[in-house]
């Protein structure tokens, strides 16, 4: 009685086995149908972003390069060329000539100022970034007194912009007698906030307290520490610290004007803005401005390439923190 019970349920096996097969086989086609439009949508989302990413890479590109383009055709064509043609057309060739008018305009003053940004911005960067480098490793590494209520004062500096404390330290310089001397703009651009930040995160990045430890074990003090192993692993934040500084000298425009009053010791920023504003009722200055202008931007460029190898590692090594 069992047998043909069994060889009836075979009998059926193939036609719910061929249904088993269509099935399965439809779930597979509608997986593979979904996963490829996963897959296709997944492509184009990338792309998008991608052209997305590169077309504003280019916009910004654009928006820094293009001035440049025009500073440097600019200051090849006279005051006629520069009136009467295109942003981007080359006229008369006149780029000695306007370099030369720039040397011999009263008494070669532009070259003056040029060696006072210099001084400005290198005495600045190297003395304004060595007590950033300090005053971070010694945040990273001591214990004292109110050291976090300290440091939240140094990140509210970050956020104070620099116009905004240029008449207080006027007053403080008239008040002792400071005012149109060096001092007056070499004393404050000491004091990097943004620099005593950075070089914080540098040193809890690269000093390890292990080594230290050991150094302290061996005899040396906390000064002899810094310097001999705490600045030398720091180095390449020092760098990036320094090139920020020197930019940010370089580029000072309202404390030198404010403070300032002898032409003889301002920065070229300051002087090119008094020939700027010579150059309304005598048109012949625009040519030596933007001439100027353009020479006062290669100190900065030089910079940049003598230490690029320091910066590109130094930004890498802040960003690991």
């Amino acid at each position: 009685m069992s047998t043909p019970t069994l060889s009836s349920s075979r009998s059926k096996d193939p036609s719910e086995q061929d249904l088993r097969r269509t099935g399965s086989r439809t779930n597979r086609g509608n997986s593979n149908g979904s996963s490829s439009k996963r897959s296709s949508s997944k492509r184009s989302g990338g792309l998008a972003s991608k052209f997305t990413v590169n077309g504003l890479l280019i916009i910004g590109s654009a928006y820094m390069v293009v001035p440049v383009l025009w500073l440097v055709f600019a200051s090849t064509k006279n005051a006629a060329d520069l009136y009467g043609t295109s942003a981007y057309a080359l006229g008369n060739f006149s780029l000695f000539e306007n370099i030369a008018a720039v040397a011999n305009q009263d008494g070669g003053l532009f070259f003056r100022w040029l060696g006072n940004s210099v001084m400005y911005a290198g005495v600045g960067a190297v003395l304004g970034s060595l007590i950033s480098v300090m005053a971070g490793y010694a945040f990273d590494k001591f214990q004292f007194r109110w050291k976090d209520s300290l440091f939240g004062f140094v990140l509210v500096g970050v956020l104070i912009p620099n116009t905004a404390t240029v008449l207080p330290m006027y007053l403080l310089a008239s008040l002792v007698g400071m005012t149109n001397t060096i001092w007056a703009v070499l004393i404050p651009v000491l004091c990097n906030p943004f620099g005593v930040y950075l070089a914080r995160v540098y040193s809890a990045s690269y000093v390890p307290a292990e080594t230290l430890e050991a150094a302290r074990m061996d005899g040396a003090g906390p000064i002899r520490s810094f310097f001999s192993l705490g600045l030398p692993m720091m180095m390449p934040g020092y760098i990036t610290i320094a090139l920020f500084q020197f930019v940010g000298v370089w580029n000072n425009f309202m404390l030198p004007l404010v403070m300032l009053q002898d032409q003889q010791l301002l920065p070229v920023s300051v002087g090119i803005s008094i020939w700027q504003g010579y150059s309304v009722p005598q048109p012949e200055f625009t040519p030596m401005v933007i001439t100027g202008s353009l020479l006062s931007i290669l100190p900065l460029l030089l910079a940049f390439i003598m230490l690029q190898r320091f910066w590109k590692s130094g930004l890498t090594a802040g960003s690991v923190k």
